[in-house]
């Protein structure tokens, strides 16, 4: 993998499933004996549960998650008494989870672990700042079922996108699914002097006049939306959303005269919650979205074996997404 030489470029990393048993795993451990030798400090942990060498819910077997000397891992009390390897405590914090306090420790002969790290984003951001103070200078986050929000570039730098045949059997599916996925993280992002401004807002939608001025709409939610409505355009046709873009909100927007002229500001590709349908639409129509905070997206790797116990064309699967995208594409299955 080319983009193993990227990774080190960055401090955080997150690797992300569109859904389970994509093969997210599969590429962690690939990524960590790729990174066995590198002379930085590195740090694992998770949002969920992750490493059970048995899916919860597929009851299909699961690679365990496997750790070299010199590597640190944070986990939950609970499963850090059922480690394989031995390691060194270096912290409990008092940051708990319902398995009990987040261990941090480091590996003196390597071996395999089950992770069950913080619950939230923020807890996880949190936690990254707290290992770089003790040295780390590269975590990887694993996420669980369905977690994308951990791939915002508000927790992590840059990630790796698990995609594959659990998503869909249907290779054209799966690309069109995957390829949505693709161009949100792909959302251009605003100039600087905006990302300042903006960042300090924490609710609400916001109106950009045409002096470049904010001003607030009076509406706290894109859910209020056609009850407020008549308050969005006052100012004029661009906007802040500070929380999530929905399907109702986008719809309303792409049935506007004026929709040509229509823009739309988000944190990050993870707030836009519209299916890919009503997404495609309002892009086509004229509409804009772009983001404070863009993620740098390294590479999507590929399953294409399902737990129910079909496998697509490898190499068809591969070229179509390939064809779409334009960052590498890989095979977890032959790494």
């Amino acid at each position: 993998m080319p983009f193993l030489n990227d990774i080190e470029n960055y401090k955080s990393l997150s690797i992300v499933g569109l859904e389970k048993n994509t093969g997210k795993t599969e590429c962690l451990n690939y990524v960590l004996s790729r990174l066995r030798d590198s002379r930085k400090q590195i740090a694992l942990t998770s949002i969920g549960i992750d490493g059970e060498s048995c899916d919860q819910v597929t009851q299909t077997n699961k690679p365990e998650i496997e750790l070299s000397e010199g590597m640190i891992f944070v986990t939950s009390e609970l499963h850090y008494k059922q480690r394989k390897l031995i390691s060194e405590v270096i912290d409990v914090s008092r940051q708990s989870t319902s398995l009990g306090r987040l261990v941090s420790a480091k590996v003196l002969s390597k071996g395999k672990v089950l992770l069950s790290g913080p619950v939230s984003n923020h807890s996880i951001k949190e936690l990254i700042a707290d290992l770089k103070n003790k040295g780390v200078e590269l975590c990887i986050v694993d996420g669980a079922l369905s977690r994308k929000s951990i791939g915002s570039p508000a927790v992590t730098e840059a990630m790796i996108l698990a995609t594959g045949a659990a998503l869909s059997a249907n290779i054209t599916q799966l690309v069109y699914k995957t390829k949505y996925v693709y161009d949100l993280i792909q959302l251009p992002e605003i100039e600087m002097n905006l990302k300042a401004q903006l960042s300090e807002v924490d609710n609400g939608i916001w109106a950009i006049d045409s002096e470049g001025k904010f001003q607030d709409t009076g509406i706290s939610s894109v859910l209020l939306i056609q009850k407020e409505k008549d308050k969005l355009f006052q100012h004029g046709n661009s906007f802040f959303v500070s929380g999530a873009v929905t399907d109702q909100f986008l719809d309303f927007l792409k049935n506007q005269k004026q929709i040509s002229e229509i823009e739309l500001i988000v944190r990050d590709f993870t707030r836009v919650f519209a299916n890919p349908e009503t997404y495609y639409a309002f892009v086509k129509r004229g509409g804009r979205i772009q983001v404070l905070n863009k993620t740098n997206l390294l590479a999507i790797t590929i399953n294409p074996v399902s737990p129910d116990g079909y496998r697509l064309n490898s190499d068809e699967l591969k070229s179509a997404l390939q064809d779409k995208v334009n960052v590498p594409v890989y095979d977890i299955k032959r790494l």
